[in-house]
């Protein structure tokens, strides 16, 4: 796999009527929090979503798909992705007030901008989601929470694209929505999202997102390069507690290291890859496994094949 990126253009595909960007070999590790991961085989950037909808129409069906938005939560392997990644963030940007009350809000706009935006609307509910670090379409996917708020909650409805480039709308009622979980009718991608909030107190709401934001700020390492929380939290107790408890905060293999600050966040300190960090998480949960019987499962999703399975290692 060619870890130089090139710029291919759209004609080459055979399809002319693509208006987006299409690179090859492009390093992954520049779209992720956690500064790694190696190179997609190839990378589009849609112009818009019917751009979009046309790409994904081309694309052949055993083609491996993963939709990329501001890159938390997700650990690309060293060997890279030997598939298509579609961008999204900063492209699926949209942000409208519809029906007095609901927010209109593309998969691309990142979570805090949303919770920002709704108080400024004076509305107030979406507050919660100024603690996640990524997009709203990543938050649909597992259904990301913060400060007691989940982000399913807030949900009337969503848009989605299909793998043949068909939209259309659903309801939360054809999804099963748990804890960090979220399933749904296959080959479909979230690309919008209506939440319902309730009118009045935007005041007290923007007040609160302010104080999320100084609280997040204060417990976790903002400024340094991590995933946001990496484990979920296990029924009745907290992740980073238990970490914690079995002494592993500055626990270290190579560049990557427990943060001192929360125990729940691994940091790359700058040469960190993702072999290194991939050995840590393996290496706390069973610290944790054979400290208090309790199996931690990541939160952070892991795509890719490990540096020497692929060209691009």
């Amino acid at each position: 796999m060619n870890v130089h990126a090139h710029h291919l253009p759209v004609s080459d595909r055979g399809n002319s009527r693509l208006r987006g960007e299409l690179l090859s070999g492009e390093l992954l590790a520049q779209y992720t929090t956690w500064g790694v991961g190696g190179p997609a085989r190839q990378l589009y950037r849609p112009a818009d979503i019917d751009d979009l909808a046309v790409f994904l129409a081309d694309l052949p069906a055993t083609e491996p798909l993963f939709w990329l938005g501001l890159g938390s939560n997700l650990l690309v392997r060293d060997g890279g992705f030997a598939g298509t990644v579609v961008l999204t963030a900063g492209l699926l940007s949209g942000l409208a007030v519809t029906n007095g009350n609901r927010v209109h809000a593309e998969a691309g706009v990142a979570c805090p901008k949303v919770a920002r935006f709704s108080g400024r609307q004076d509305l107030h509910g979406a507050e919660f989601l100024a603690g996640i670090p990524g997009t709203l379409g990543g938050a649909l996917a597992m259904n990301a929470g913060a400060f007691g708020g989940e982000t399913w909650d807030i949900v009337r409805r969503v848009e989605t694209l299909s793998r043949q480039g068909q939209r259309q709308w659903r309801n939360p009622t054809d999804y099963r929505v748990g804890y960090r979980s979220v399933e749904g009718p296959a080959d479909e991608y979230f690309i919008a999202a209506e939440l319902e909030l309730e009118a009045g107190a935007g005041k007290q709401a923007a007040a609160r997102v302010r104080e999320l934001l100084r609280r997040r700020n204060e417990t976790q390492p903002i400024g340094l390069r991590s995933c946001g929380s990496v484990f979920r939290n296990p029924p009745g107790d907290h992740a980073a507690r238990l970490i914690e408890a079995c002494d592993l905060k500055g626990e270290r293999i190579g560049g990557a290291v427990v943060s001192e600050k929360h125990a729940n966040f691994i940091i790359n300190q700058g040469r960190a890859s993702a072999s290194d960090i991939e050995a840590l998480i393996r290496r706390v949960a069973k610290t944790v496994q054979a400290r208090f019987d309790i199996c931690l499962q990541a939160e952070v999703r892991i795509i890719g094949e490990p540096a020497g399975e692929g060209e691009g290692a």
